[in-house]
């Protein structure tokens, strides 16, 4: 009952925004649960929200609708996803997408495509992940390219301030390394950690906290915690905040 009267709510909820009811034509849902944390940024000067693992566009269209002035660069990787994302925001002139993931080096790799297929990864699917999260095992490999985050935008177009999202299924530490060398003009990190291992070999929350703490930022909010069927948290939406002013050419 909990779970159909929280749907029922969602549905509400998308319902009352035009830009929302559009998506749900082509079967897109707004990530309803990251607009508290948009909102709260919302005095913020920013100017570009880099939104890596975008999925089929529900984060940007949350972003789109708390953040109107903002400029949206989307990362992802797998074509079927990078088709939606286009039938959701391709009329968009504020957003635009980049069919790849992002990484320390130019590569094509090996996606680990889910049967669900937003808990695809560049990781082996791991045991936990299954066990968790029922209905993600692993359909097949489909190779995708990676690519430097310099390699899709400059620093000059992240002056105007900018929230850097990573959701990208236990690659996070590896996608914060390709964005090492432009970290100093990004000022607001919303990143996805977890605090067991869903992926063979990924970094888990305190690693990404302590390697973001090294350069520059602190842990300054909490958002969406998923727990398991008992109550145990497991993943969370981290945020962070640079401690002191841009430090350009990290």
């Amino acid at each position: 009952m909990k779970n159909w009267l929280r749907i029922g709510l969602k549905a509400l909820r998308l319902g009352r925004v035009t830009r929302y009811r559009r998506a749900l034509l082509h079967g897109v849902a707004a990530a309803l649960e990251h607009t508290a944390v948009l909102r709260a940024l919302s005095g913020r000067r920013l100017g570009l929200i880099i939104d890596i693992g975008a999925n089929v566009g529900q984060f940007t269209l949350a972003v789109r609708h708390c953040l109107p002035e903002a400029m949206v660069l989307a990362f992802e990787p797998l074509p079927v996803a990078a088709r939606r994302f286009r039938q959701v925001h391709g009329a968009d002139p504020q957003v635009e997408l980049v069919e790849a993931a992002v990484g320390p080096v130019h590569a094509t790799c090996s996606m680990h495509v889910s049967k669900s297929a937003d808990s695809s990864s560049l990781l082996p699917i791991g045991r936990r992940q299954r066990h968790y999260f029922p209905g993600t095992d692993a359909s097949h490999l489909e190779q995708v390219r990676v690519l430097p985050l310099e390699a899709a935008v400059s620093a000059e177009r992240m002056g105007q301030g900018t929230l850097l999202k990573i959701d990208v299924q236990g690659f996070e530490l590896s996608a914060l390394q390709g964005c090492e060398s432009l970290l100093g003009w990004v000022d607001v990190i919303y990143v996805e950690c977890s605090f067991l291992e869903f992926y063979d070999g990924q970094a888990l929350a305190d690693e990404v906290i302590a390697w973001l703490h090294q350069r520059g930022f602190g842990l300054s909010g909490i958002g969406p915690v998923s727990t398991s069927t008992d109550g145990v948290a497991v993943q969370a939406d981290l945020l962070f905040e640079r401690k002191q002013g841009r430090v350009t050419g990290v």
